[in-house]
């Protein structure tokens, strides 16, 4: 799923874009990605895009008459930037969004189809998609900490928690987690004082940095490329690979459609955290430590 600094790249190339420009027709492909009928999308159109802004990990598009598109892409959601007219192919075109330079192309891979499209009216229709999430890189120490340890949760459900912390999702709370050496099923409330300062700063450093990087990846184009795994990342999809820091392998804790991956001996103290899809199997033959993992797969 997009996060934080994959949404602020795409709004930064939507504003060179279609800032002050009339949105002329939206093309809806799918019955399915727009979820309000009040205002009616056609409503939108004929409307200038007077503002653009990030609602956690939604792209919202402000038009004349404080009417509001909002995208949210999900887990396989993307946005493309082309010819004016393109064709809306299905089943991975969702919906076309033409303006006088060109059309905002919007797609899902996939046949969930968790993408959504909201119209909404003024600030308060915005509130109600706006999960509430404390934004990291404009706040202090104090404000995170409060929010941290609120509620008592592992350190990897808060930091992905919208109504906790927005913007934040799986890849990049394994890179915050990494840089912060914490393990990811640390208990909020069990925190010392100089941890929370670290995963503050973390937290604050990792986002900042991968939104550089993505701004200097992009430069003037339109991101094309946005994925939870690049190779820059120190710890997330890179299970078995060397860990950048200390060179184990690094580790992951598999559940659902996600995983989480960490290095045992940066962040858990050379321990192996439980993998629901292993552990259960094999029970008390489950690896504790990196040196049992390690005879166990040297036999």
């Amino acid at each position: 799923m997009p996060e934080l600094p994959d949404i602020v790249v795409y709004i930064e190339a939507l504003e060179t874009r279609i800032l002050g420009q009339p949105l002329e027709h939206v093309r809806l492909a799918s019955p399915f990605l727009l979820r309000t009928v009040d205002p009616p999308l056609r409503a939108t159109e004929g409307k200038m895009v007077r503002e653009l802004r990030r609602i956690g990990k939604r792209i919202a598009i402000g038009l004349d008459g404080d009417l509001w598109l909002v995208l949210h892409l999900m887990i396989a959601g993307r946005l493309h930037w082309r010819a004016r007219g393109v064709k809306v192919s299905r089943p991975r075109g969702l919906a076309a969004f033409d303006f006088p330079n060109g059309s905002l192309l919007f797609t899902e891979a996939g046949s969930k189809k968790r993408a959504s499209l909201h119209v909404v009216a003024g600030e308060a229709g915005l509130k109600t998609l706006d999960p509430g999430g404390l934004e990291v890189l404009h706040t202090d120490l104090d404000h995170f900490a409060a929010v941290l340890t609120g509620s008592n949760h592992t350190l990897k459900r808060s930091l992905t928690d919208p109504r906790l912390f927005s913007g934040i999702g799986n890849a990049y709370s394994d890179e915050i987690l990494f840089e912060a050496r914490l393990s990811p099923i640390t208990l909020t409330q069990k925190l010392k004082p100089e941890e929370i300062s670290r995963l503050f700063d973390a937290t604050r450093s990792t986002l900042a940095r991968w939104v550089e990087e993505l701004r200097s990846e992009t430069g003037s184009g339109f991101p094309e490329k946005v994925t939870a795994f690049r190779p820059k990342m120190a710890v997330h999809g890179r299970y078995k690979e060397a860990c950048l820091r200390c060179g184990v392998p690094i580790q992951r804790i598999r559940y659902a459609d996600n995983e989480t991956n960490y290095c045992a001996n940066c962040q858990t103290g050379g321990k192996l955290l439980a993998d629901r899809a292993l552990s259960r199997l094999m029970r008390e033959d489950w690896p504790r430590t990196l040196e049992e993992l390690e005879a166990l797969t040297s036999k």
